[in-house]
């Protein structure tokens, strides 16, 4: 298979796996939006009946107006071939935020994470979900066999130590320099990449967003596992 027929089929079968369906994933709420996002101020109007009714997730309050940039978190769930997968309990509510408010929860929660990390620079022009796929579930998430290997072999690595502070690397951070092409495993292999503690990290993916102008995510989640990466589509 070719690289490029190799990354169609990467995007078709991922694509698959993790269309977000809010509703889908509703029922399953065990948390209240207080609860699961201290300090967000949400739309009243998203989130009286009329918005539970047509099943919509709330909005931060400064989506009231027009924004270049939001995106729809669904933090504890993963799509496994259109299925909605619980990873973490409790679940919390599917939200849209704007980049600011997103980016908040994202670092926050990034920066938490113990475990073992690749994050794959996004297309910011073309991508439309970044979601995080821990290993157990490449299969299922519909990564071809070569990526899956390819990904596995990088997480199986001595990280060594942060590039910026020196202490110890949980996270290798691979720019589009890099990979361009998720489906091209080679360079997935082969990529130096950064390797980084888990709060740079977090700065690094923050900044590669904040340097996005204009974006509508429809699925971002957050890490969960004992390793895994973040993929874009």
């Amino acid at each position: 298979m070719t690289n490029a027929s190799g990354a169609a089929d990467l995007r078709r079968g991922v694509h698959a796996a993790c269309f977000c369906y809010y509703t889908g994933a509703m029922w399953e709420t065990r948390i209240s939006h207080e609860q699961a996002y201290p300090g967000i101020r949400f739309l009243p109007s998203s989130r009286n009946w009329w918005a539970r009714l047509k099943g919509v997730p709330a909005e931060c309050v400064h989506l009231e107006e027009e924004r270049p940039w939001m995106a729809s978190l669904v933090p504890d769930t993963l799509y496994l071939r259109g299925k909605a997968a619980r990873r973490r309990e409790p679940v919390r509510p599917e939200v849209s935020l704007c980049r600011d408010c997103f980016l908040g929860v994202f670092r926050r929660e990034f920066e938490e994470f113990t475990g073992r990390g690749i994050g794959f620079e996004p297309d910011g022009e073309s991508f439309s979900q970044y979601f995080f796929v821990s290993s157990p579930d490449f299969t299922a998430a519909g990564l071809l066999p070569e990526v899956r290997a390819a990904i596995d072999t990088r997480l199986v690595g001595d990280p060594g130590v942060c590039a910026i502070c020196s202490y110890p690397a949980t996270w290798d951070w691979i720019s589009r320099g890099e990979v361009a092409d998720l489906g091209d495993a080679d360079a997935i292999v082969n990529a130096q990449g950064a390797k980084l503690c888990a709060m740079h990290a977090a700065r690094k993916i923050c900044d590669a967003f904040e340097g996005i102008h204009e974006a509508n995510l429809y699925y971002v989640n957050l890490s969960y596992g004992e390793a895994g990466a973040y993929v874009w589509i």
